[in-house]
């Protein structure tokens, strides 16, 4: 620069010098100023303006606006590699040909494959840029080409062409490698944008995707993020969502749950697992898994939660099914051993009062042995029935048949405890598609938990069986067999959690909290549903309803 101004300062003062020199220096020198200005603005643009998520198109259109600002440019294009091939990604003005490939025989893939920037004077634009349709085709180019390195190898081309005849020099083409190496940058930038873009797309998607309720929850009991896929009896507070703390939002809680456990997680940095069970019933189970950060620290927990509800349902049917199994076997065994010397007993009274005749005063006695012994035959009979294990089909029943059926069996355990049993069954009662051993299995069970609820009663106490036929509103017929008590009751809150697997009220050695749940699925399996109405201090009514056709409608 000095030597420049030095330059200067001669041609001015010496012989050469006049006005005229030295305003044609100064003039050459502002434009070389300003060229140089205009190819700063235009790197410092890209660096600038340019976005990640643009797309090359965009990129090209930015720096075409700009570019012939600083050298000839009349055309300016990019081309890229795929699968081995040259294509051009973008070049404008628009009447070129775009995303065409590069044939293998031109003169571009010089540039590319050696790697260097290299100044194409005399080129044919029909060759390879235009269509024929627009001027100025078929006049010849000036082209500056600039290879394009991504992570260090060639992946394309910057192609800038002037119509002027030898429009570059050294100068500009150092500039376009200049310019193809910050658009490499740039274009770069987008690809690993798409990708992280992509990426998190479908991680979101499958996240989202997931059926189960998955939460990501900081150190702070502060909800990060979620896939919203909580059930509606999880209690989920959808008004409040500013407040993310989950004890607030998940379970409508002021502080953290008492049986939370993040802290142990968080102390173990292992999994960990709880059960829950909501007031509706329903039931949950929560994994806990420990998320870590760079430095191998718990950042945060994740709460995965699945419901077992109906998985545990099924669990509790095959224990009960399994037990009444077992207990059908023994019955089953001392039927048979009672069995044998009741039929003895009966012939033998029977041979007896025919030998004697009837009007001998020891026909009466021997006629009471006769009738007793069939009485306990039939219980014998209806205990064999009652303890096959075959599977039972569904077929046309008569409840009161089966009503019949199960009081003969369990009548005397409610009498000896001085509770009266009184009948009101309904007459001609339709008959009804159902498995005639499970609607047995749901009165025994409705006849105990009476019998428990009148325990230490001292009013009288009762439970009535009754059998009644309900038409709906759209004219379906449905049948009800209701058990009904004046025990204790039930308390309203606990109303609905009485058909929850393992709820009893009952103490360890008089129940399991089975009972009512299986019941429930049984009814289920019928289409129908069991009804509960009942007084705290005065008695229960519990009623399994069944329709009378498939069709039926609650």
């Amino acid at each position: 620069m000095f030597n420049e101004r030095i330059k200067l300062i001669e041609n001015l003062t010496g012989v050469h010098s006049s006005k005229l020199n030295y305003y044609v220096e100064l003039k050459k020198r502002n434009e070389k100023i300003i060229k140089q200005n205009n190819r700063l603005e235009i790197i410092n643009q890209l660096v600038r303006d340019i976005n990640i998520d643009m797309t090359v198109k965009d990129i090209i259109k930015r720096v075409y606006s700009k570019l012939p600002l600083a050298i000839p440019c009349d055309f300016l294009g990019l081309a890229l590699t795929r699968n081995d091939e040259l294509y051009m990604k973008a070049i404008l003005p628009a009447e070129l040909k775009g995303n065409s490939r590069i044939p293998r025989n031109s003169f571009l893939w010089n540039c590319f494959k050696d790697g260097k920037a290299s100044i194409f004077d005399n080129v044919n634009q029909n060759d390879v840029f235009y269509n024929g349709e627009s001027e100025p085709a078929g006049r010849d180019i000036s082209l500056a080409v600039a290879p394009l390195f991504i992570k260090g190898t060639a992946q394309g081309i910057l192609l800038v062409g002037s119509c002027l005849r030898s429009a570059y020099t050294m100068s500009e083409l150092n500039f376009v490698q200049q310019l193809s190496d910050q658009l490499a940058i740039c274009i770069l930038n987008t690809m690993l944008y798409k990708q992280v873009t992509r990426a998190k797309s479908e991680w979101e998607t499958t996240f989202n995707a997931v059926t189960e309720p998955i939460v990501l929850i900081d150190r702070c009991f502060n909800i990060l993020r979620s896939n919203n896929r909580f059930p509606t009896d999880m209690d989920i507070d959808e008004e409040d969502e500013k407040n993310m703390k989950c004890y607030k939002r998940i379970w409508g809680r002021d502080k953290k749950c008492d049986d939370c456990m993040m802290d142990e997680t968080i102390r173990t940095e292992k999994p960990a697992y709880k059960r829950v069970q909501t007031d509706t019933g329903k039931i949950f189970d929560i994994f806990y898994y420990p998320v870590f950060n760079e430095q191998n620290q718990i950042a945060g927990i994740i709460h995965h939660v699945k419901d077992v509800t109906l998985k545990t349902k099924m669990e509790v049917q095959l224990m009960q099914s399994a037990k009444l199994a077992a207990i059908g076997e023994m019955a089953a065994g001392v039927a048979h051993e009672l069995n044998n010397p009741m039929t003895v007993i009966i012939g033998t009274a029977q041979l007896m009062q025919r030998e004697i005749g009837q009007g001998d005063p020891k026909s009466d006695f021997l006629n009471d042995i006769i009738n007793c012994g069939l009485r306990c035959k039939k219980i014998v009979q209806n205990l064999l029935t009652f303890s096959r294990q075959d599977e039972y089909p569904f077929a046309p029943t008569d409840l009161n048949v089966e009503i019949e059926r199960v009081l003969s069996l369990i009548s005397y355990q409610i009498n000896k405890t001085e509770i009266k049993i009184v009948q009101n069954l309904f007459p001609d009662l339709p008959k009804i598609n159902a498995n005639g051993h499970q609607i047995q299995q749901v009165l025994i069970n409705f006849l105990l938990n009476a019998r428990d609820a009148l325990e230490g009663l001292d009013r009288e106490k009762i439970i009535e069986v009754s059998t009644s036929v309900r038409e709906a509103d759209c004219g379906k017929k449905w049948l009800l067999l209701t058990v009904k008590d004046n025990g204790i009751g039930i308390e309203q809150d606990n109303l609905s959690k009485i058909f929850n697997p393992f709820y009893t009220s009952k103490s360890a050695i008089k129940g399991t909290g089975l009972g009512l749940s299986v019941s429930l699925g049984i009814a289920e399996a019928h289409e129908g549903t069991i009804e509960v109405d009942s007084v705290l201090g005065e008695g229960s009514s519990f009623s399994l309803v069944l329709p009378v056709d498939a069709d039926n409608c609650l």
